[in-house]
C-alpha cells in the first residue's frame, strides 16, 4: 500500500551550518523604531527558503572585536570571557552574488542587539551563523493567517511578498503607533489591519488575542503563522485550534521573546 504524503504538510531542510564576518554596509530607519542594516560580505552558499527562517547574530562583550571562532563538535568555541551574546533575526533581503544581506532590528530597550543596533554604522562588523533549517509552507492552502508583534514583522513581511496572485491571506499586526505600520508589495490578496497599543508596553495587550478571537475567517483550509511575544503566541494558537478549528499541524506558533524575561526564545 502506497502512503500518500498530504501536499499541504510543511517542509523541513537543514542546512550546512556556517558563520560569516560581516560589515556594515548602510543603516536605514524604515520606521522610527525599526532599523534596516545592511551587511556586506562573504555570502556564499546562503540559503534561506523559509519565511520564518532565522540567522543568528553574535553581540560580543565591550572591548572584544567581533571575529569568527573556531567551530568544534558542539559549534562556535569561545575564549573564556569573549563568549557573545546571540539573538535570532530574519534574513529580511539578500543577494549572495552581491555579497550582502538586510537585518531588521527593533530599537527597544537596553540588551545587546538593540544597543548594538542603536550604534550600528558603515564599517562595524558582525558575526552571523546559520540558518540552521528552515520549515518551507507549502502554496497549497486555500488562505493564509498570519499574527505577530513588530518582532516578527520581518517574517510576516516575507512570507506577504512571497505569495503568489491569488493567494489569500489576513495578517493582524501589533505595533505601538501608526508611524510603525509598513506596507508591503504582493501580488496576493491582502487583508493587513494593525492594531495600536499606543504607549502600553509590548506584551501588556490583548490586542492580538482579542482581534483573532473577533475576526471572520475565510472559508477552506487555512495556515496560521503567529510570532511575537510567547505568552500572545501561545494563547492565540489554542484560540485557533480549541475554538476555530485549526488544524493544529497547521499552526505554527513561534515565542520570539517573553515579557520580563531577557534572552527568552522558543525555537521556531
Amino acid at each position: 500500500m502506497t502512503e500518500t504524503l498530504d501536499p499541504r504538510a510543511p517542509i523541513r531542510q537543514r542546512h550546512e551550518t556556517r558563520l560569516r564576518l560581516l560589515t556594515v554596509a548602510n543603516v536605514t530607519d524604515i520606521t522610527p523604531l525599526m532599523r534596516r542594516v545592511r551587511l556586506t560580505g562573504d555570502m556564499e552558499n546562503f540559503v534561506s527558503p523559509g519565511h520564518a527562517d532565522h540567522i543568528k547574530a553574535f553581540f560580543f562583550p565591550e572591548g572584544v572585536a567581533p571575529k569568527l571562532p573556531p567551530v568544534g563538535p558542539n559549534g562556535a568555541e569561545f575564549a573564556p570571557g569573549e563568549r557573545p551574546e546571540m539573538r535570532d533575526y530574519t534574513p529580511r533581503f539578500w543577494n549572495v552574488a552581491e555579497g550582502w544581506i538586510d537585518l531588521d532590528f527593533v530599537l527597544h530597550g537596553d540588551g545587546p542587539a538593540a544597543s548594538w543596533a542603536a550604534a550600528a554604522a558603515p564599517g562595524k562588523t558582525l558575526v552571523i551563523g546559520g540558518p540552521r533549517g528552515s520549515i518551507v509552507v507549502p502554496m497549497a492552502y486555500d488562505w493564509y493567517l498570519l499574527v505577530g508583534d513588530e518582532t516578527a514583522l520581518p517574517a510576516i513581511g516575507r512570507r506577504i511578498e512571497e505569495l503568489p496572485e491569488g493567494a489569500r491571506v489576513l495578517a493582524i499586526v501589533e505595533v505601538d503607533n501608526p508611524a510603525e505600520e509598513q506596507r508591503f508589495e504582493t501580488r496576493a490578496e491582502l487583508t493587513l489591519t494593525y492594531l495600536h497599543r499606543s504607549g502600553a508596553p509590548a506584551g501588556t495587550t490583548t490586542l492580538l488575542h482579542d482581534a483573532v478571537a473577533a475576526a471572520r475567517f475565510p472559508q477552506g483550509d487555512a495556515y496560521a503563522y503567529i510570532a511575537g511575544e510567547s505568552q500572545m503566541s501561545k494563547a492565540v494558537r489554542a484560540h485557533l485550534t480549541e475554538q476555530r478549528g485549526f488544524n493544529p499541524e497547521w499552526v505554527k506558533a513561534a515565542g520570539y521573546w517573553l515579557l520580563g524575561v531577557a534572552d527568552a526564545h522558543e525555537p521556531h
